[in-house]
């Protein structure tokens, strides 16, 4: 597994003093640097992926959760930790995660910096098994998005998911029976796109004023957080403006969910949300698309009505 640890390397990554522990400088020329930290896991999305033997999606998807997490206040990350606990070690299990996880950490930049694998026969049974991720990025205190210069007639633009992500597979797993899930491991097990590098371009163009990973509570619990820090607005939700994936329509006739439902629950399409000045959105996009991330204006930011 070395070689393949070795392609995430950065080059702040000091050498390995054979201790139990990863060492790295911070980058040079930050002035004022902040440490940006984040610690998540894939949740049920598991239990498809070990009922359709397919690991690999879920390595990016571990890394995915935390560096998107990390990014939404315009840090770097830096470098990653994931946890593996199971029965017993599965060479194949441990092969496609970490190759998961080494292509999430590619495509994000950061370094495979450590882990750890916990063998234990007596908390899981054959086959199971459970991880989480830690990752830890970096920002100029001064270049630090926190949503506070967001104010009314921002635009808000919605960046394309590649799917479901990892949210909402509890209500996927009631959905489907387990034959229908095997069939649709495939559609239900893409890996959350990672936004950490399209992003950041934008950012050296344009001024972002806040982001949203959409991740657990869906659309109707995370873009409302756009405007956290600005009492007396609310996101505007524009219906229809972007193509939401069939696949969001299958669970839902499947599982006979109501719309409310499903927006409480999953992305519907939309995996990160930032807010800009509306005239900087077309531009924004433009670039988003050239990274390879299609890209809509989904709403706007509006004051609240006053309350008589």
């Amino acid at each position: 597994m070395r070689p393949l640890i070795r392609t995430t390397r950065r080059p702040e990554v000091l050498a390995d003093r054979g201790q139990f522990a990863g060492l790295m400088r911070l980058p040079g020329g930050l002035r004022d640097p902040v440490l940006v930290a984040s610690a998540d896991g894939v949740g049920t999305k598991l239990k498809v992926a070990q009922l359709a033997g397919r690991h690999e999606g879920i390595g990016v998807d571990l890394v995915a959760m935390n560096v998107n997490d990390v990014l939404v206040y315009g840090a770097e990350p830096l470098f990653f930790l994931d946890y593996l606990a199971v029965g017993r070690l599965q060479a194949r299990l441990m092969s496609e995660l970490l190759r998961g996880i080494a292509r999430g950490c590619r495509e994000s930049g950061c370094t495979l910096l450590g882990g750890e694998t916990a063998e234990m026969p007596g908390a899981y049974r054959r086959g199971d098994y459970d991880v989480a991720g830690f990752c830890v990025g970096v920002v100029e205190r001064a270049r630090l998005i926190d949503g506070r210069s967001v104010r009314a007639g921002d635009s808000v633009v919605g960046l394309a998911s590649a799917g479901v992500h990892a949210n909402g597979f509890s209500l996927v797993r009631r959905a489907f029976t387990a034959a229908q899930l095997r069939r649709l491991a495939r559609r239900l097990l893409v890996p959350t796109r990672i936004y950490v590098r399209p992003v950041l371009g934008a950012l050296r163009s344009v001024r972002l004023l806040a982001l949203a990973h959409v991740t657990g509570g869906g659309l109707a619990r995370r873009l409302p957080s756009l405007v956290a820090q600005r009492p007396g607005l609310q996101v505007r939700v524009t219906p229809g403006s972007w193509p939401v994936p069939e696949i969001f329509r299958t669970i839902q006739r499947a599982g006979r969910i109501s719309d409310e439902e499903m927006e409480r629950t999953f992305n519907m399409g939309i995996g990160m949300a930032l807010v800009c000045r509306a005239p900087q959105a077309a531009r924004l996009i433009r670039l988003l698309q050239r990274a390879g991330v299609p890209a809509w204006i989904i709403g706007t930011i509006e004051r609240q009505a006053s309350r008589i």
